[in-house]
């Protein structure tokens, strides 16, 4: 019997993007932002990343990756559990929980 090779990447046709979650988490991150009176600019260099990056993880235009998610936290001097738990609130308050 022969080994099955495990292939790197997604499979076909799948996507990491759903405007949901992307919009949920960009409104958490938004809102923790402007809690702790930092401009975009200064988050997104805090976090290591570009301004118009960050704007489009705010917009939810953009499906930010696990590292991502972690740098934006600790540059909003917060844990991930806490950004995630927000952007569950922003879920449940989109589909009227």
């Amino acid at each position: 019997m022969q080994k099955r090779r495990v292939q790197p990447g997604r499979p076909v046709g799948t996507t990491t993007y759903e405007s949901g979650p992307a919009r949920a988490f960009g409104s958490a991150v938004r809102a923790m932002r402007l809690e702790q009176g930092f401009a975009q600019e200064e988050l997104a260099a805090l976090a290591g990343i570009e301004r118009s990056h960050m704007g489009k993880i705010e917009r939810g235009e953009h499906m930010p990756t696990l590292a991502l998610i972690l740098k934006i936290a600790s540059a909003l001097q917060r844990n991930a559990a806490d950004l995630m738990a927000a952007t569950e609130k922003m879920l449940q308050a989109a589909s009227g929980k």
